[in-house]
């Protein structure tokens, strides 16, 4: 499986880095849309809607939204997405609490998750835009704050195989342990601080890089906390199978789902 999962994400990382780096604006945002739109599919599985057709009359919706922020993405609406987004994932931090809330097949749980599911898509996609067009070398930030999201993930596999013992959050996902977040963090924050430096940010800043980073890794954790909380009340192991060895979009994004807007919102207040 780890065989796998590391052919699978060399192939994957590469092109995702010439996506980043070669696309301009426009094209970058179609590239992200489809893919956002995939996840989207996924999600609205995981969230109980079983109907192909309806699910196919969500990514439509999904898609008119996806233009209508393409439209406003210069205005007051990218902020308050973001903060949209922050509210979100804190919120997630109650309903992992309490992880029995919504499991329920029921329809009134299917539309909060279909809501929710609106809350995780449209501003991360915001987002992403946003850190793609700042000015300068809005493509290296996005690659440095996907950067910081791989890293830790990485971090977490590792050090929590090697270290960890107590458990996170064992009733969502046996798996993680305090070990691997600890991990999460080192990595997470070491790439932050390398990828700023080379991207010229010295001094306090940098410094309030690597408060970021701890930020957007805590919540990336939130992220695939929640994901593996749908998961578990759908019942699957994974979100799909559109990867060897990663299973579906949802499972390869979760984090950068819940990172990503959080990153951006820091990005914006620092004035980084």
């Amino acid at each position: 499986m780890l065989l796998q999962r590391t052919l699978t994400a060399m192939v994957l990382a590469p092109l995702a880095i010439l996506i980043i780096l070669l696309s301009s604006s426009v094209v970058f945002a179609m590239i992200v849309s489809l893919a956002f739109l995939a996840a989207l599919w996924e999600w609205a599985q995981l969230s109980g809607l079983k109907s192909p057709s309806w699910r196919a009359g969500l990514l439509v919706v999904a898609a008119c939204v996806f233009g209508l922020l393409w439209w406003a993405r210069a205005t007051a609406v990218t902020p308050l997405l973001l903060a949209a987004g922050v509210a979100w994932w804190l919120l997630a931090c109650l309903w992992l609490r309490h992880f029995a809330f919504a499991a329920a097949p029921t329809r009134e749980n299917l539309a909060l998750k279909l809501l929710a599911g609106a809350f995780v898509i449209f501003p991360t996609w915001v987002a992403l835009i946003a850190i793609h067009a700042h000015q300068p070398n809005g493509p290296w930030w996005t690659l440095l704050a996907l950067l910081i999201v791989w890293a830790s993930d990485i971090g977490a596999y590792f050090s929590g195989r090697t270290f960890g013992k107590r458990k996170l959050a064992p009733q969502i996902s046996p798996g993680k342990t305090w070990a691997g977040a600890y991990g999460a963090m080192v990595a997470g924050v070491v790439v932050a601080e390398v990828g700023g430096w080379l991207l010229d940010v010295r001094g306090a800043p940098l410094f309030a890089l690597a408060l970021l980073a701890v930020l957007t890794v805590s919540v990336s954790i939130v992220g695939d906390l929640t994901e593996s909380l749908m998961k578990r009340h759908a019942q699957v192991k994974d979100s799909g199978t559109i990867f060897p060895g990663h299973g579906g979009l949802m499972d390869r994004l979760d984090s950068v789902f819940a990172a990503l807007p959080v990153f951006a919102a820091g990005m914006l207040l620092l004035d980084l």
